[in-house]
């Protein structure tokens, strides 16, 4: 009838004819080798990303406790026990980002971007960090890139391979950090830096808010020179990053009007309020 479902071309051929063209394929034929070659090709690649997805996985793990140790050094008593305990776990993230890198050798980086970026920019994070709580100064791309480059020790990493194998393979692997993980990897930075303000405020540091609110300036600034021309995760890290130079101005204002009449161990109450009403506010807005 004119309601019944229209009979496909193929529906034609009985059951037992489509079986036997499936028997009858050559699994020799130069059309099936090339397909399970192009399978083979594919699965190849699949694991190594999900091997990439897995080691950025752990440097972000790594990196996270990195920061989290460098937060004790305004309140521990010997700063320097920090920061080399912090030095020993970046050589920890770097041994596995050394990993990712000669699981690149021969690849083109930017197929695997997506699966590694996550934990490059958790690094750039905690090693600008450390190098901030050291110097008082911003770490260069060129400078993170130059501590991503990696020589085979006592080839280690070609012991169960065969010696024309190991002449092959080169002595010396080296990533690159992108500028877009580099620029992103800053912008989280301005968030550990406000938290920074407010441990510092707590232990009665008056002046490392104000070093922290020039520094968060300057970064503010040369983000809005980027503005909505760069890439769109960057545009979208600029709006935490006023949230936290706000934050810090809000707690040097309050040092240097009422700084004198509040007692040092209230201080940190006093912003923390402060930041609190902020984040309210913005949140109604």
């Amino acid at each position: 009838g004119s309601g019944g479902f229209r009979k496909r071309k193929h529906d034609n051929f009985p059951q037992g004819q489509k079986k036997e063209e499936k028997e009858n394929v050559n699994p020799s034929s130069p059309l099936m080798t090339s397909f399970k070659l192009f399978q083979l090709e594919l699965d190849t690649r699949h694991d190594k990303y999900e091997r990439l997805v897995k080691l950025s996985r752990d440097i972000t793990i790594e990196s996270k406790r990195t920061i989290f140790l460098l937060h004790r050094f305004t309140s521990a008593p010997n700063g320097e026990e920090i920061l080399n305990e912090s030095e020993i776990k970046l050589d920890a993230v770097r041994r596995k980002i050394k990993q990712v890198a000669q699981e690149l050798i021969g690849e083109d980086m930017y197929q695997f971007h997506r699966a590694i970026s996550p934990g490059l920019q958790e690094y750039v994070e905690a090693a600008s960090f450390q190098y901030f709580i050291k110097t008082r100064s911003l770490i260069s791309v060129e400078e993170i890139n130059k501590q991503l480059v990696f020589t085979a020790e006592d080839r280690e990493e070609t012991t169960n391979t065969t010696s024309s194998s190991q002449d092959k393979q080169p002595h010396t692997w080296s990533l690159k950090v992108t500028p877009v993980d580099y620029l992103l990897g800053v912008a989280d930075l301005t968030g550990e830096l406000m938290r920074l303000c407010i441990s510092s405020v707590g232990n009665g540091d008056i002046d490392t808010p104000f070093e922290l609110s020039q520094f968060l300036r300057q970064i503010y600034d040369g983000f809005t020179f980027i503005g909505n021309t760069g890439p769109y995760e960057v545009s979208k890290k600029l709006y935490t990053l006023k949230q936290s130079l706000a934050k810090v101005e809000n707690a040097c204002y309050t040092l240097k009007v009422r700084g004198s009449e509040i007692p040092k161990h209230m201080l940190a109450d006093v912003f923390s309020s402060k930041t609190e009403l902020i984040d309210q506010e913005e949140g109604l807005s």
